[in-house]
């Protein structure tokens, strides 16, 4: 099988440019397709690909609005970000995957899983939720207002103390400093509409159909998705594990990035079994 790094594109059904990187083994191995959290692109995963190394194969989409990804027109929905991963999949000629995701990039994973059941042989839910809460429309418009209104460099001082962990901050200041500045390229309109579209976000009554093997996974000191948030997903999933990452924060891939590595490949082991 054949690699196409980060400059690989494939055009959507209704449009926009979907930028993707794929990392193909042999043929026999599994196949994990993977989503990144708000603010970033496929390149968050290049870690946690390192750990995998030729044990799977590793398809990295940037979400429509990130990266090299064009928006297409607005409103943005999981829906149509989960329909993006499963055209470039199609696009690959790869029909079932362990699929995960980040945050929002979590949300993604849950819609994929549950719109194409056929596609997906384990579910990975990292760092995620299926709904923010009562208050999450207004606070999600919030957070897209004040982009807006003062760029994107306005909410970097907040963001990183919730992505990584004080230790994290202080060992690797370079890495924190990629990461922010990967953030600060973000497409405003794209960045917007996946606010928006986290704000409305909410597949809770659909979480008992789901009949996969399935990993959920969180940093033990999440405060943009906290425990209770995996727990809740953990507890109407059936048959699903839960692994609470001690003294880690939000963007565990970055972070803990084999451990993630670890429990994918797990649910790959499930699978294969």
């Amino acid at each position: 099988m054949t690699n196409e790094g980060p400059g690989a594109t494939h055009r959507a059904s209704d449009g926009p440019t979907i930028a993707y990187s794929a990392h193909l083994v042999a043929k026999d191995r599994p196949v994990m397709a993977l989503v990144h959290s708000l603010g970033m692109d496929h390149s968050f995963w290049q870690a946690v690909s390192d750990g995998v190394g030729e044990r799977a194969s590793v398809v990295a989409i940037d979400a429509r609005g990130h990266g090299r990804s064009g928006v297409g027109t607005p409103p943005l929905t999981a829906g149509r970000m989960a329909l993006d991963l499963r055209e470039v999949l199609d696009h690959l000629g790869i029909e079932r995957v362990v699929v995960g995701g980040a945050s929002m990039g979590g949300c993604v994973a849950l819609q994929f899983a549950l719109d194409h059941p056929e596609r997906s042989a384990a579910l990975a839910l990292i760092d995620t939720t299926a709904w923010y809460g009562p208050t999450a429309p207004a606070d999600w418009e919030g957070r897209a207002q004040k982009a807006m209104a003062h760029g994107l460099a306005s909410l970097t001082d907040f963001q990183v103390t919730r992505w990584f962990s004080d230790a994290y901050r202080e060992r690797e200041p370079e890495a924190v400093k990629h990461w922010v500045n990967v953030f600060l390229r973000n497409d405003m309109q794209g960045y917007v509409e996946a606010c928006r579209m986290l704000g409305s976000f909410d597949a809770r009554a659909r979480l008992g159909t789901l009949r996969l093997p399935t990993l959920v996974q969180v940093g033990e000191e999440d405060f943009a998705a906290p425990v209770a948030m995996s727990q809740a997903l953990h507890e109407a999933i059936a048959g699903s594990t839960l692994d609470v990452i001690p003294g880690a924060r939000h963007l565990t891939p970055l972070e803990v990035p084999q451990r993630v590595a670890d429990g994918l490949l797990e649910l790959c082991a499930q699978v294969r079994s």
